[in-house]
């Protein structure tokens, strides 16, 4: 029995993908579970597996094509087996239609020889002196004559300062443009900010990151500490763990946190699945796992799927606070500033303490302003003792 391999849909609203590679090849035997080709997403290239034992065979998208979601790429049959007839009709890349149209000969754009033009004496010697190529020239005189105001109008174009560089969005950026302006345009965003100190979080991570370090060999992050500490303060608020589905509120069973990762000129949310029932050691463990992955491009389906709260740190950017734009269906988003020593009351007097600024963005549909505050009020009190809520 033949095994249709199709172009997965890995996002909301996603009606295309990009294939970018071929990890095997045609009459490969592939084994159920392993990398048969990467498709690009509005976040980042990913690796899908194949969905059978057998023999890759019937390819019908090459690399670079743009594929309806759905739609049939190839087939894994048995050895011997022969795909089905619709797997002779090939999808081509959609370069080869634009080299094609861009390589055909166009219809009655000939360059006119300069000498068949007709122009004046005073335009001729005007063109003459400023380089002006006459055939050209568009004249406006009697018959189309060239004038010299024409070539003084094309002097003064010519002069003008070059148009600004326009840099060409790559798939993956113009669809995180589509994807970010539907969030803020349809979402109804408000936002709950709070100045938090941090001191506790430092403390936590000079004394947790040594021994984490020296036994599973992972560098201890306060986006590591933030995560697992969100993750339980959300089995607490539940609202802002679900999910707006358009026609009601879906309350999330587990708590799976994405974490904003800068990567190649894009930014994916890669996901610690569960993070709730996760130790530190292993929500660092997979953070790390997931950002090398993420920059090496070989993040799989999963990784970027069923988030339900996301964190973007901007901290090591020396960013003090931001505001972010929510993912749906997710119902929050936490913006997470730098960690800065600042002046501060301290028992009533002025004391330097290093602060952070957490930017709460929720979605008013599934969160109101009490509950959102409430949530930053109780992960206030897990920074100020992480190693009590990590236990």
């Amino acid at each position: 029995m033949a095994f249709s391999v199709v172009m997965p849909a890995l996002e909301m609203a996603q009606e295309t993908g990009k294939l970018v590679a071929w990890r095997k090849k045609e009459g490969e035997s592939v084994t159920k579970g392993e990398l048969l080709f990467e498709i690009e997403t509005d976040k980042a290239v990913l690796e899908v597996e194949a969905p059978a034992d057998g023999i890759l065979a019937g390819i019908k998208a090459s690399e670079g094509a743009v594929v309806p979601v759905g739609q049939t790429i190839a087939w894994i049959v048995r050895p011997g087996e022969i795909p089905p007839p619709e797997a002779t009709d090939p999808v081509k890349s959609p370069t080869a239609a634009v080299a094609r149209r861009d390589s055909a000969p166009a219809v009655g754009t000939e360059k006119p020889d300069s000498s068949s033009v007709k122009i004046s004496p005073k335009a001729r010697r005007l063109a003459k002196e400023n380089n002006v190529d006459i055939s050209l020239l568009r004249g406006t005189g009697p018959g189309g004559e060239v004038l010299a105001s024409d070539v003084l109008a094309a002097v003064k174009t010519s002069s003008a300062p070059p148009p600004a560089a326009i840099e060409t969005a790559s798939a993956i950026g113009k669809l995180m443009a589509e994807r970010t302006t539907q969030s803020w345009t349809t979402v109804p965003h408000f936002f709950v900010v709070r100045e938090i100190d941090a001191g506790a979080l430092v403390a936590a991570r000079e004394r947790l990151g040594p021994p984490l370090e020296k036994d599973r060999s992972v560098k201890l992050t306060h986006t590591d500490l933030l995560a697992a500490l969100v993750a339980r303060v959300l089995v607490k608020h539940p609202r802002m763990n679900a999910s707006w589905t358009g026609e009601g509120i879906r309350l999330n069973p587990e708590v799976n946190i994405a974490v904003a990762m800068a990567v190649n000129n894009a930014v994916v949310a890669a996901v610690i699945p569960s993070a709730h029932t996760l130790s530190l050691g292993e929500v660092a463990i997979q953070r790390k796992d997931l950002t090398e992955r993420a920059r090496a491009g070989r993040l799989r389906p999963s990784d970027i799927s069923g988030a339900t709260f996301t964190i973007s740190n901007l901290g090591m950017y020396q960013v003090d606070a931001f505001s972010a734009i929510i993912s749906p269906p997710q119902a929050a988003i936490l913006a997470v500033g730098r960690i800065a020593d600042r002046v501060v009351p301290v028992d009533g007097q002025p004391g330097i303490r290093p602060m952070m600024t957490l930017t709460l963005s929720s979605d008013h549909r599934v969160v109101d302003g009490a509950q959102a505050a409430m949530f930053l009020k109780d992960l206030s009190e897990a920074i100020h003792e992480p190693e009590k809520w990590l236990r």
